[in-house]
């Protein structure tokens, strides 16, 4: 048993290790390219968003929910994020820097659409508390669930049922990979906030696909009759 245990331990650090360097091989190609734009280069911009323009929109989408306002706001976001590209430090990668510009186009959109008060927003206690079915045992949906076909439809049909507050940071947290920090950021609540609001949206996603009999594909074990 020490064996097999230490031979795991040894496999996740690799992944751990491999994860890391992926991830420095990439923002340090960020920043050249970034680089490059601020020194004249502009056609390559659309090099640097071409990989993440569809989650740019359904980012915007997923808050805003109509396809005229997020198509708006998202061309505003990629603008917004030219103009202000010498501000982007490379300390994080770009898309996270970029969808917490569209996260916060979309919600300044939303309050002007819909005159939402900012103050409910931002304020955990005036949340209504959720009570979630009781199960064995709760695991993330993983984002190779996400990209299959068959689950396409019923996760949009889950994130749609989501209270505004709870689809949006489950958005940014879950599927744009936002870390809490800039989750907090981008929409302008605490971080202890948004920690309470990712809890109860996953949970309540987690319910929804059990009451719809789709626990089957997703792992959750066998759904309740």
């Amino acid at each position: 048993m020490p064996t097999t245990v230490g031979l795991r331990g040894c496999v996740r650090m690799q992944n751990t290790l491999v994860r890391e360097s992926e991830n420095d091989r990439v923002l340090e190609g960020e920043r050249e390219l970034v680089a490059e734009i601020l020194a004249g280069n502009h056609e390559r911009y659309y090099e640097l968003i071409a990989p993440i323009e569809r989650r740019v929109y359904y980012t915007a989408y997923a808050i805003l929910r109509t396809e005229a306002d997020a198509e708006e706001v998202s061309q505003e976001a990629l603008l917004k994020g030219f103009r202000g590209l010498r501000t982007f430090r490379g300390e994080a990668r770009f898309s996270s820097w970029l969808l917490s510009i569209v996260a916060n186009e979309a919600r300044m959109r939303l309050r002007q659409r819909r005159e939402v008060s900012l103050e409910l927003l931002k304020s955990p206690d005036n949340e209504d508390e959720y009570t979630p079915i009781e199960l064995a045992e709760w695991r993330e949906i993983a984002v190779e669930a996400l990209a299959q076909k068959e689950l396409a439809a019923q996760l949009e049909e889950a994130l749609e049922a989501l209270p505004e507050i709870y689809r949006e940071v489950l958005i940014l947290r879950d599927i744009d990979g936002l870390t809490i920090a800039e989750t907090s950021a981008a929409l302008e609540i605490s971080v202890p906030a948004v920690k309470t609001r990712l809890l109860r949206a996953r949970l309540m996603a987690r319910d929804y696909f059990v009451s719809r009999s789709w626990v089957r594909h997703l792992g959750f074990g066998k759904a309740q009759p």
